[in-house]
């Protein structure tokens, strides 16, 4: 079983940055094909962007590429996701999730693929 907590949601005004981390337990970080997802207000949920547990080239929606960067630590299991420049519809749920499984890219970026998520933290873009 993975556990996984995210962090680093809040308030911030449009332009701004935010760091979002997920913390994961329960499993080898380095085995963990890692995501974020994001669900905004009365909408389904949807893909931010995803890297693969060899790390390689990150994944990302065309809403967030060129602002959004993911990274992880694999030394502190955690995954992290850098927003620069956010912007009023960046607001969402933000949540983490986890495949103990090697997902292709084009796989990346569906959320039936994942097994494990986190509780989700809010975001809130607004001047």
């Amino acid at each position: 079983q993975v556990q996984l907590v995210e962090s680093g949601g809040g308030l911030v005004q449009p332009g701004g940055s935010l760091r979002l981390s997920c913390a994961a337990s329960g499993r080898a970080f380095t085995g963990l094909t890692m995501a974020w997802f994001r669900q905004p207000p009365g909408k389904d949920r949807e893909f931010v962007a995803g890297l693969k547990r060899n790390m390689g080239t990150p994944s990302y929606a065309a809403s967030s590429k060129g602002r959004f960067a993911i990274t992880r630590d694999n030394a502190k299991s955690t995954l992290y996701l850098q927003m620069n420049s956010l912007k009023p519809e960046a607001t969402a749920v933000y949540y983490c999730a986890a495949s103990p499984r090697g997902l292709i890219t084009a796989s990346l970026a569906r959320d039936q693929e994942y097994e494990y998520w986190g509780q989700g933290t809010q975001v809130t873009v607004s001047s």
